[in-house]
C-alpha cells in the first residue's frame, strides 16, 4: 500500500481541499515568476516557508532579486505589505510602534509602526543592533508587541521576509543562533545564467517602467485557508521518525559544535507539509523532507571553530547526513491519525 492509497480521501480544512492549495500555490509561482525570473527552486522554499506559517531568511549578494521577490509575493498573495530599512540607528519604537501625546485629545496615543502589516520585509536585518533585533524577533515569535507595558496583537497572517549580506561584516551586527533559529528556514538565490540574465533586461525593456505590478490570486483570507489546509497533510511515523533521525545526526557529526534542536525537526515537518501540498499531495514523501532540509536545517548548525578554517560550510553537513541517514519507505498510517 502506498502513502497515496492510504490517505487518498481528498482532506479538506476551511473549504480548501490540499490538491487545491498546490493549484493556487502554483498560481502564485506562476505570478511571481513573470518578475523574478530563473528562480523556480528558491521561489517555492519561500511560498512553502509562508504557506508553513513561518519567517523566512533570504541571504544572499546585493542585486538578486530579494526586495523584488518580497513585494512580489505580497501582490501576488493579496496581502498588505512594508517596507523596513534596518541601520545602526534604528530604535525598537521604529519597529513596533509608540506612544505620542496628541494635544486635542490630551493624552497619549499609540502609533503603530511597520509591524502592524501581514508581510513585513526587514531588509539588512544585520545591519541594526542586538535590541532592534530582538524587537522584531520578538513579534515574529509571539505574534504580538509590547510597548509601554501594553500589548497588542498582530493580525494574522503576519509573515516576515528578513534580507542580510553575508559577505559584508563591517557596520553590522550578525544574529545570533538562538535568533537565526527562529527562522523557519534560510534561502539563497545566487546569480542568473546568461540566458536568465537576459530575460531579465527584456522583460525590463517589455514592461518600459522599473516597477513590476502583479495583481493579487489570492486574498488574506485565502492564504489562511490554505495554511489551515496544511494541517491535514499526512505524515506517517517512518517519516516522522526519519525527520527525527535527520536533526539528531546534525548533533552527532563531527564537523559541529551545536547541533538543530527540536526546532528543526519542527521546521522539517512543516515545510515538508507545505511541499507535498504544492504537488497536490495530501500525504509527504522522504523527497518532501529531503528537499527541504538544507534551507531548514544548515542555519541552525554551529560548526567547530577550526571547521571555519577549513572552509566547512553547515550544508556541506547537511548534505553528509542526508548521504548518511536512510530514507523510509513504508506506506502505512500514522500512529497519531488512529488517536496516539
Amino acid at each position: 500500500m502506498t502513502g497515496g492509497d492510504a490517505v487518498s480521501g481528498g482532506r479538506q480544512a476551511g473549504g480548501i481541499a490540499v490538491p487545491d492549495v498546490g493549484r493556487m500555490a502554483r498560481a502564485v509561482l506562476d505570478s511571481v515568476g513573470t518578475v523574478v525570473v530563473g528562480k523556480q527552486d528558491a521561489l517555492e522554499l519561500v511560498l512553502a516557508g509562508i504557506l508553513a506559517g513561518g519567517h523566512v531568511l533570504l541571504e544572499d549578494l546585493p542585486g538578486l532579486g530579494k526586495t523584488l521577490t518580497a513585494r512580489s509575493f505580497a501582490q501576488a498573495l493579496g496581502l498588505d505589505f512594508r517596507r523596513l530599512q534596518f541601520t545602526p540607528d534604528l530604535l525598537p519604537a521604529d519597529v513596533t510602534g509608540s506612544f505620542l501625546y496628541d494635544q486635542s485629545k490630551a493624552d497619549f496615543t499609540f502609533r503603530a509602526g511597520p509591524v502592524f502589516t501581514n508581510l513585513l520585509l526587514a531588509d539588512e536585518i544585520n545591519r541594526t543592533p542586538p535590541k532592534t533585533q530582538a524587537a522584531l524577533l520578538e513579534a515574529m515569535q509571539e505574534k504580538q508587541v509590547s510597548v509601554e507595558g501594553v500589548t497588542y496583537r498582530l493580525d494574522a497572517p503576519f509573515h516576515v521576509l528578513a534580507t542580510a549580506n553575508p559577505i559584508e561584516y563591517e557596520g553590522t551586527y550578525p544574529l545570533p543562533e538562538a535568533q537565526l533559529d527562529r527562522f523557519l528556514l534560510r534561502v539563497s538565490f545566487g546569480y542568473p545564467d546568461r540566458e536568465q540574465e537576459w530575460d531579465i533586461l527584456r522583460r525590463r525593456m517589455s514592461r518600459q517602467r522599473e516597477e513590476a505590478e502583479l495583481e493579487p490570486v489570492v486574498d488574506a483570507a485565502a492564504l489562511l485557508a490554505m495554511q489551515a489546509a496544511l494541517e491535514t497533510v499526512v505524515v506517517e511515523d517512518s517519516i516522522g521518525r526519519y525527520i527525527v533521525d535527520l536533526t539528531a545526526a546534525t548533533r552527532e557529526h563531527a564537523s559541529v559544535l551545536v547541533g538543530a534542536s527540536p526546532r528543526g525537526s519542527l521546521a522539517l515537518l512543516l515545510l515538508a507539509r507545505a511541499k507535498a501540498a504544492l504537488a497536490g499531495r495530501d500525504y509527504v514523501i522522504p523527497e518532501d523532507v529531503k528537499e527541504v532540509a538544507v534551507p531548514a536545517l544548515a542555519h541552525r548548525i554551529t560548526l567547530r571553530p577550526e571547521m571555519w578554517l577549513r572552509r566547512v560550510d553547515p550544508s556541506f553537513v547537511v548534505d553528509e547526513v542526508l548521504s548518511s541517514t536512510p530514507a523510509p519507505a513504508s506506506g502505512a498510517l500514522p500512529t497519531y491519525a488512529a488517536g496516539f
